[in-house]
This record gives structure tokens, sequence and C-alpha cells, in this order.
């Protein structure tokens, strides 16, 4: 047979570890049931080390936010607030955790479209809240004068950045005030300035273009300047997150397997996708056309490393000095707001193989206890290979090859794959065997987890080891995790 197109994913060494501990994962999902999402609160400690590095690096301080839309769990946020690090929440129920959580309301920062609710309990604890348009200041500034609240620090989130002379314009997005609408912004701050302490600007872009995000940060610190020179005493630019996570281990794996999905869909090679699905491409006369809508799950620069880039960057209309040099100068503090780069590594999904079987094509289709909305890599575009993990009664067989398989769930819909591409494994696996996603903590795991046919949500834990040598692992449920419980009580 052809050589098989692996895609496999990058595992750091705590979590290669976890995996190798086959007989300790078998007992969590039969104790526990399949799926289960399994997090690494330690992980995600070290990653927070990883960001505080490269703001060292570049001599800045401020706040470093995990974007809490990435991931529910509870022993992820309790973790976390025992680092120095901040919360981002994006609704009521997320500040309400986040506080839960142990994060006092100065290291919360409130973003995101709100309601009613949240802007109140926002306001009555004091948390920092990034205003995304007129109407919302106006409504947070109602709330401080009717309830005879304090000032409430705010941020003044932009959009639409321009270079002067030629214009070039960052990407569109629907959130934030236009930086040219920036003067009647701020004359709407004058007028709550009794409600309101505008403490610095922000911006989040939908993009991985570092040379977008410079420009935007660029514009935010002209905008830092007119705030100066209105008599204001701005000192924080928050530039949201999109830093990214790099899932696999091998660029040419990545490369090739592009490669050969572009040529399926020409129908230049046997088809790699089930029911000839494109992700974006299609075929029209022996033309591709469309663009392959997949998350580019080889990315060398992610995470702090992207960070470190677009803080390097040389700003044009300041001078051509590097981006950290002129927030360093102006004594700006730089908010960043991850939520998949500091979730990189801290999770995966584990599931158990329910039924193997051939289809009327001959396809291999191995149907897992699982739903394809409790392991959202679909969803988000993410190509990388589950990891096999064999039943206790299964010993190794002579004979066993890489194969080719589809990854169905427990929906009756023909749609409710797991996986629409062919997943290439070391042998086919058998009813009881398990697969570990790994790396799935990042907007995969629970992102859009439903109760669909009353199945069950994945139940959730949490797993660490003891000591700082590499002691036994532990576990205890999601919800029952606290700092406290890891042996040496270290936050």
């Amino acid at each position: 047979m052809a050589l098989p197109l692996y895609l496999e994913p990058r595992v750091e060494p705590r979590p290669a570890a976890l995996l190798r501990e086959e007989r300790f994962l078998r007992g969590l999902v039969g104790a526990l049931g399949s799926p289960l999402n399994v997090v690494l609160p330690d992980q995600l400690a070290d990653n927070v080390a990883r960001f505080r590095a490269m703001y060292r690096k570049h001599r800045l301080s401020g706040p470093i936010c995990f974007a809490h839309k990435a991931n529910r769990s509870s022993a992820l946020m309790r973790r976390l607030a025992a680092t120095d690090a901040s919360a981002d929440v994006a609704s009521l129920g997320e500040l309400q955790h986040a506080l839960g959580a142990g994060f006092t309301p100065d290291r919360i920062m409130a973003t995101g479209p709100k309601t009613p609710e949240f802007l109140w309990l926002a306001a009555r604890t004091g948390v920092t809240v990034h205003v995304d348009s007129r109407a919302e200041l106006d409504q947070l500034a109602a709330l401080v004068r009717s309830y005879a609240l304090p000032r409430v620090r705010i941020l003044l989130r932009l959009s639409a950045f321009e270079t002067p002379g030629v214009k070039v314009l960052s990407r569109t997005s629907r959130f934030g005030t236009p930086v040219r609408e920036l003067g009647s912004a701020l004359s709407a701050v004058d007028e709550h300035s009794g409600a309101v302490e505008l403490i610095g600007v922000g911006f989040h872009l939908d993009t991985t273009s570092v040379g977008e995000k410079a420009l935007a940060l660029e514009g935010s610190i002209r905008a830092m300047d007119e705030l100066r020179e209105r008599g204001l005493s701005p000192r924080v630019v928050d530039i949201g997150g999109g830093f990214g996570v790099n899932y696999l281990a091998h660029h040419k794996q990545w490369e090739r397997y592009t490669t050969e999905l572009t040529r399926a869909v020409l129908g230049r090679r046997p088809p790699l996708t089930w029911r000839g699905h494109g992700y974006g491409l299609r075929d029209e006369a022996g033309t591709l056309r469309g663009s392959l809508a997949l998350y580019p799950a080889y990315r060398p620069l992610a995470g702090e490393h992207y960070l470190d880039e677009l803080l390097s960057a040389p700003a044009p209309s300041l001078g051509g000095r590097p981006l950290s040099t002129l927030l360093l100068e102006n004594l700006y503090d730089l908010c960043v707001e991850p939520g998949r780069a500091l979730a990189d590594q801290c999770g995966m999904v584990l599931a158990r193989v329910l039924e193997v079987r051939r289809t009327e094509a001959g396809e291999h289709l191995v149907r897992l206890e699982a739903k394809a909305d409790d392991i959202g890599l679909e969803d988000h575009g993410v190509f990388m290979d589950p990891v096999l993990i064999r039943h206790e009664g299964h010993e190794e067989a002579g004979g066993d090859e890489a194969v080719g398989v589809y990854l169905a769930g427990g929906l009756c819909l023909e749609a409710g794959l797991i996986s629409r591409r062919t997943v290439f494994l070391p042998r086919l696996p058998r009813p009881g065997d398990l697969l570990a996603f790994v790396n799935t903590a990042g907007y995969v795991m629970d992102f859009q987890a439903t109760g669909a046919q009353r199945l069950p949500v994945a139940r959730g834990v949490a797993v660490w080891q003891d000591g700082e040598d590499g002691g036994p692992w532990q576990w205890s449920l999601d919800e029952q995790y606290w700092p406290t419980l890891r042996q040496e009580g270290q936050a």
C-alpha cells in the first residue's frame, strides 16, 4: 500500500508521560466513562511562565489574561489563580466562575459583547471592562450612577487601523470602535468621567498575520498619544489573543498531507475524505478552486514566540523602532489574552472504541463512544491523529499494519463524523481500545459539547504528578480540584 499520511501530534514531556501510563488512563475511563476530558493544570502554569519570560526579554510588565472561553474547566481556572496570571471573561457565567476560582477583581478583564447583568456584576465587583461600543459605554455609566458604584476602569476596543500615507487597513472586525472615530469616543468618555476611568486602549484581530497585528499595535500606541494629548493618563495597551498553537510534530507530514488532499480533490489519487468532502477546495473541470479552510496545524511561530516576533516588529510611523521599545519608553503595560496558546498541551480527550466495521465501499469505519461535539477538531479545522491505546487484553499481534479509517460518533446522523478525513493509525483499532486526542484543551474538548440525544456530556478530570521529579500520577474530578491538593501545596 502507499505510505500512510500520518499527522503525528506534537506532544510535550508532561502529556507524553501521561500517555505512557496506559493502565492509569484505562482506569479513568473505566471509572468515569467515555468520552473523558483530562486536563493538566500544571501545564497551564508552565505556559504562563513561558509568556512571562517573553515579557522579561522585552522588559515589559502587564497582565497575561487567559481567555476563559477556550475551556470551561474549574481545575484550570483554579490552578491559574495560583499563578500571577489574570482572567479574560466574556460572559456573566465566566465572570462568576473566575471570581469563584480565586481571582480578585483586579485580575479580571471583562471583554466581548455584554449583557446588562454581566456589566452590573463587573461594575459591582470592580473588574476592568474592555468597552466595545458607545452604547456599551453609556449602559455601563448608567449602571454605575444608578447603583452609586465606584468609577469603573475601562479600555476602549479599537478597530480598522490604517497606516499614514498609503492606506493599508487591518482586517475588518465587527467589534470595537474604528480608530478614525477615536475623537468622538473620547468625548463620550469625558461625558461619563464621573462613572468611568479610561486606562488604555486595545484590539482583538481574528488573524494569524504578524503584520496585521503589528499595524494594530502601532495604531494603538498612536491612539495612546492622543489620549495623553487630551490630558488623560493611559497606561495599558491590550493586544488580545490569537498567538496560535503548533499542533503537529513534523512539517513535512503537513506539507505532504495537504498536497495529497489537493490531488485527491482533483481526482489524481484515491479519495482522502468521506464522500469527497474538500474542506473548502473543489474541482471545476480540472482546475482547483476555493481555499483550504483548515487551521495551519504546523505553526513553528506560535505562542510566546509569536508574541516575541510581534513585539520585535518595527513601527514605521513612529521612527521605525521596535514596538516593544515604544511600549517600554512610554511605561505602558502590555496586556495579552491568549486562549488556545495558554491551553497548549493542557488536556486530552479519551474515547473508547465500540465497533469497527467496513462500509459498502470497503472503508474502515471506527465508531467511538463519543459524539462529534465532544471532540471538536473538525469544527476548528484542526488536523492531527489520535494516539491509539490498546485494551489491556489486546496483545501485540503480528502482521499489524498501518490503516486508514474514518472516525464516527454516537449520533444517528450521516454527518455525525468525528473525522471526515481518512485518519491513518498504526493498526486497525479493536473494540475496547482507547483513542487519545491530545492537545484538545483549547476550544476543542468542550467548546461545542451538547447533550444531544440525551447522551451525556463528557466528564472532566484533572491529573497531576506529585513531586518535581515525576512522582505517581494523581487525579480528581475537575470540580473537586484545588491547588492545595498537590502534595507540596505550592502554587
